[in-house]
């Protein structure tokens, strides 16, 4: 098999390079774009393990998956074993081929409800969680954590020797502590220790932002794969640039800023589509802004500009129109012509 490619259970994955998982970003349509960018694999964002919110409008978007990419991983979150294993039986059967359970989210709100990175504090419940998930479901199942809850109480090898024990099919490691949230700088000494030590694959995350970079992980880690999460908004693109480096050790050529211009229309439609046009919109202005945030064509304060004109979009049309009159003064040279909403 080709170093380019890894495999979760039965599903083989190329290139080496995972959408991570990130509420409120890596919705259908994301996914759908990173995986035609060079992602191998995109998981989804966080679903509740509880089932009163399953039949909620954003739990059936999150539990839509019609037309996806395969193979399909679904992230669930939870503190309950039972609870946890109904949850990944309700999503196998809505169409995930993977489960990834999340113990490395470090919001206050899931953590205070001791799920996400709050469980690397109970390796016992830990245990119970991953045998009682992996038992339900017939597909491979997938843990991601951190270092640890806090920089005295670094216990990620502690916890990956357990989802090995209790037969979880691959491990994502974020390198850092629950305390630092995603401040400081990762650091991948421990997720080099858990890889030398764990016959499962294991993948990196943290601070994995440029090709550059994502080799360096690589080869600090001895990791299987790595996980690209922050760096991905805005910058679908960074899959295949990371993929092309990793693959010939030369940079691949920006996108030409017609690209970045057709594929960001493309994503905003995909949105209005997806979600209905006034949550469409809504949706749509944090990856506006993210888009626009790289562009180094116009001033700070012409980028400012365009944000606060495509932010009082209330409709799809508006939103497509202020989007093309900006990107089309970027590929001409010229400085925006920005016209509001009417």
């Amino acid at each position: 098999m080709s170093d380019d490619v890894f495999r979760i259970g039965p599903h083989a994955i190329a290139p080496r390079l995972v959408l991570a998982p990130m509420a409120g970003v890596t919705d259908k349509p994301f996914r759908i774009l990173c995986k035609r960018m060079g992602a191998g694999l995109c998981v989804s964002e966080m679903t509740t393990s509880d089932p009163r919110f399953w039949n909620t409008a954003k739990s059936r978007h999150r539990m839509d998956h019609e037309g996806e990419p395969e193979p399909v991983s679904v992230q669930i979150a939870g503190t309950e074993p039972e609870v946890m294993a109904e949850a990944a039986r309700h999503n196998v059967g809505h169409g995930a081929q993977i489960i990834d359970i999340n113990m490395g989210c470090p919001a206050k709100k899931v953590c205070n409800a001791w799920a996400g990175s709050a469980l690397m504090r109970e390796p016992e419940r830990v245990a119970r969680i991953l045998s009682a998930v992996v038992a339900a479901v017939d597909v491979p199942v997938t843990l991601k954590i951190r270092t640890g809850w806090a920089h005295d109480q670094r216990n990620a090898l502690q916890i990956a020797r357990i989802a090995e024990e209790c037969g979880i099919a691959a491990l994502a490691v974020h390198g850092r502590t629950r305390d630092q949230q995603y401040t400081g700088v990762a650091e991948y000494d421990t997720i080099a220790e858990v890889k030398a030590a764990l016959s499962i694959p294991v993948f990196a995350n943290g601070d994995i932002d440029s090709p550059e970079k994502a080799a360096h992980v690589l080869a600090h880690t001895g990791a299987d794969a790595l996980l690209v999460g922050r760096a991905a908004q805005g910058r679908p693109w960074i899959f295949r640039e990371i993929a092309h480096y990793l693959a010939t050790g030369t940079k691949l050529a920006p996108p030409s800023l017609g690209e970045v211009r057709d594929t960001l229309l493309s994503h905003l439609r995909h949105l209005h589509d997806f979600y209905g046009e006034t949550s469409g919109v809504r949706i749509a202005r944090k990856h506006l802004g993210w888009y626009a945030r790289d562009r180094p064509e116009h001033t700070l304060e012409q980028r400012a500009l365009f944000r606060a004109t495509v932010n009082r979009a209330d409709n799809a049309q508006d939103q497509l129109r202020i989007t093309a009159e900006y990107f089309d003064a970027l590929v001409a040279g010229e400085p925006p012509r920005l016209t509001a909403a009417a």
